[in-house]
């Protein structure tokens, strides 16, 4: 699912610290140049900046389609985002920011859940979503499963509930 224009702003914002240091990096180096083409390390810089805005967007776009195919995968599905909690992000051993996914199943017999967790930063910029599946949750009973970022992320990052179904 293609983000809205709002949220392409948003993702592009949250990578703004990551654009500074390759600007200054780049600039700095530009600066250092033997000829004194100061003109050449700051283009350099803006065109290093642009491509890194561009990879996060892509990243974010990119999640957010597999999320929601996954979902789409799911057929007879009931909306049951009452019945999901999430714990506290924390980081696994790879470094991917990872959540604790509780279900609650309130049917009467064994069902499954695909739940969709949203990380963003401190300020609700985007910064990845995944697809959970809880299986096989007992009746009238609750059951765990983790939730890992596609890929490492840093600073405060926050996890939200997005779609959760119950099939």
């Amino acid at each position: 699912m293609p983000l809205t224009p709002v949220h392409r702003k948003l993702a592009i914002r949250g990578a703004c610290g990551a654009l500074l240091a390759v600007a200054v990096l780049a600039t700095t180096a530009g600066c250092s140049d033997s000829d004194g083409d100061v003109s050449s390390g700051a283009s350099k810089a803006a065109s290093a900046a642009a491509s890194v805005q561009s990879e996060a967007a892509d990243a974010v776009d990119s999640a957010t389609a597999a999320a929601k195919k996954k979902l789409d995968e799911v057929k007879d599905g009931v909306d049951a985002k009452d019945a999901v909690t999430l714990g506290s992000v924390t980081t696994d051993g790879d470094g991917l920011s990872a959540v604790t996914v509780t279900a609650r199943n309130t049917d009467g017999s064994t069902k499954s859940f695909a739940v969709q967790v949203d990380y963003k930063d401190a300020s609700g910029n985007p910064l990845d979503t995944v697809v959970v599946t809880v299986s096989d949750v007992p009746a009238g009973q609750p059951k765990d499963a983790t939730a890992r970022s596609t890929h490492k992320l840093s600073g405060d990052v926050r996890a939200s509930l997005g779609t959760a179904l119950r099939y």
